[in-house]
């Protein structure tokens, strides 16, 4: 028998072991080609094996994002089994490649949130470039072990403080604005706590006005529509602020090429205009989801599983759609630092905004796609079932959290991390299952302590009359037989109310969140920022060491 066990653990570890060679062979294949590709395209330009190389640090920052950050847009689908992981991964790989290649813009900022001040580099290249890639390669290595360590963190911090420790290294502390950089810490307890919050209200106000109902089909009727009405509001929102930003003016060149449409070309989309599309969209999204459930309200059963089964397809959508923004917004972390590099390297300056080649937009969207199919299910798993337990009504609370969230934080000008927000999102519906179990059963509590009582008393009632028999003198045989009788009955009862003690116990203290996981992902979101920036210092000097 231990033989067998033995042969089928080393068979399991064979197969493993070979799933992880392949994974590191395709991920070594990418970068490689990347490495080539970008030697061969840019062959007449001097440094060219320079910028070959940051391209291949590039696609490893793109796939770490991929294997990390994109866990938070579809885990809590995946952990609600609305989505299976298979089809959670090929579609948030295309949607994510889709926003970055569609809607990842022309221009991007060379240094993210604007931490460090460029003219302290005085004009000079060189430095710049060696603090960029540096910056580059912290991040991604500082990704790497917080995915292997199945800790969520937020890649933009990542290469904030990887951006933060290079300047630092390259041009001294006073480089750094420690306004933008005290904005970013403040997001480490806004982006949770606002995410917790709006995803714990979301789910109450589901379980109040659906799940407590006696009558589950018809208050599912009246409120579901309502719920995906707004969730549609609010994703067609943030997406026009946050995913079509880049693309905007394209968008209303369009429309004006229209018969009777005339639109003023705007930068980007305001709010009351992003606003004003997501409430056309949530109309007829009410009208479509009411006219689904008139029809198939007899199908439904009275139960709390029935309900949840009718946030399936918004979830899938939602699931798209946050990959769409964040593949549109976050590709920047991975190609911002290399699309500076490359404009260093080509026009032998430094500016603040760099035009971003095509071939930079496929690095940062082919490599997001393929690390988030390599070896991103180990953070999708963490998020969507290791943190806390998830259905599919606590996954569109989520998921409505990380929208809402995002629009307001944007419009008070509050940092927030999406990663933060979506994590913040999975606590806080597990600490509202938490206070709704200690305040819903209080009769399961009223009762266990009523049966203690009741044990104790006979407890009390066995002990006083095991001492009045053994008080007595010249004890008949029938009297030893009860004596005997008492004490077994005594050890009984001891049981029952150790047994009972526990159950109260654990009643009172049922953890749905798991504390040890939130413990893990606290301190990686503490030490991300000073993490990279370390590792961009050390790794800055490096550079500079074998290049001058």
């Amino acid at each position: 028998m231990e033989i067998q066990t033995m042969n089928k653990l080393e068979r399991k570890a064979l197969k493993e072991s070979g799933t992880d060679f392949i994974r590191l062979g395709m991920a070594l294949f990418f970068m490689v080609a990347v490495l080539t590709f970008s030697f061969l395209s840019n062959g007449g330009i001097s440094n060219n094996m320079f910028l070959a190389v940051a391209a291949l640090i590039g696609a490893y920052m793109a796939m770490n994002i991929g294997a990390n950050d994109v866990a938070n847009n579809v885990g809590p689908a995946v952990g609600s089994k609305a989505l299976t992981m298979t089809t959670a991964i090929i579609i948030a790989a295309i949607f994510e490649a889709a926003g970055a290649l569609i809607a990842g813009g022309e221009v991007v900022k060379t240094i993210k949130k604007g931490i460090i001040d460029i003219s302290a580099f005085g004009g000079n290249a060189d430095p710049f470039i060696w603090a960029m890639m540096a910056a580059l390669l912290a991040a991604a290595l500082w990704l790497n072990f917080a995915t292997m360590m199945k800790a969520p963190v937020s890649t933009t911090h990542s290469i904030v403080g990887g951006v933060m420790g290079a300047g630092i290294a390259a041009a001294g502390f006073s480089i750094v604005d420690w306004g933008t950089m005290l904005k970013i810490a403040a997001s480490w307890v806004i982006s949770p706590v606002l995410g917790g919050i709006i995803a714990a209200a979301f789910l109450y106000s589901i379980k109040k006005s659906i799940v407590f109902k006696e009558d589950k089909v018809a208050a599912a009727k009246k409120w579901v529509p309502v719920f995906v009405a707004i969730m549609a509001w609010a994703f067609v929102t943030y997406l026009t602020l946050k995913g079509l930003k880049k693309i905007w003016p394209s968008i209303l060149d369009l429309l004006n090429s229209l018969p009777l449409v005339a639109i003023e070309v705007t930068k980007k989309p305001t709010l009351m205009t992003a606003l004003i599309m997501g409430f056309i969209v949530a109309i007829i999204v009410f009208i479509s989801m009411t006219a689904k459930l008139k029809s198939n309200a007899t199908m439904m059963e009275n139960t709390k599983a029935s309900v949840n089964t009718l946030f399936t397809i918004p979830l899938i959508f939602s699931a798209a759609l946050l990959s769409f923004a964040h593949g549109a917004n976050d590709v920047a972390n991975a190609i911002g630092p290399l699309a500076a590099i490359n404009d260093a390297v080509i026009n032998g300056g430094i500016s603040s905004k760099a035009e971003i080649p095509l071939w930079v937009m496929g690095v940062g969207a082919l490599g997001i796609a393929l690390g988030l199919a390599l070896y991103g299910p180990k953070l999708i798993k963490t998020v969507g079932t290791e943190i806390t337990e998830l259905d599919q009504m606590r996954a569109f609370s989520i998921a409505m959290a990380a929208s809402i969230t995002v629009i307001i934080a944007s419009q008070l000008g509050l940092p927030v991390s999406s990663t933060h927000i979506a994590i913040g999102g999975v606590f806080g519906v597990g600490f509202l299952r938490e206070y709704l179990h200690l305040t819903s059963p209080q009769s399961t509590i009223e009762d266990d302590l009523k049966i203690l009582e009741d044990e104790k008393a006979t407890f009390e009632a066995y002990t006083k009359e095991l001492r009045t028999l053994e008080a007595k003198e010249n004890k008949v045989e029938a009297e030893y037989e009860r004596i005997v009788e008492l004490y077994k009955l005594r050890r009984e009862e001891n049981k029952l109310i150790k047994s009972t003690k526990r159950h109260l116990k654990q009643t009172k203290k049922v953890e749905y969140v798991k504390r040890d996981a939130m413990k893990k992902i606290f301190a990686a979101w503490i030490i991300t920022v000073p993490a990279a920036a370390i590792l961009a210092g050390l790794l800055f000097f490096m550079i500079k060491g074998i290049m001058i």
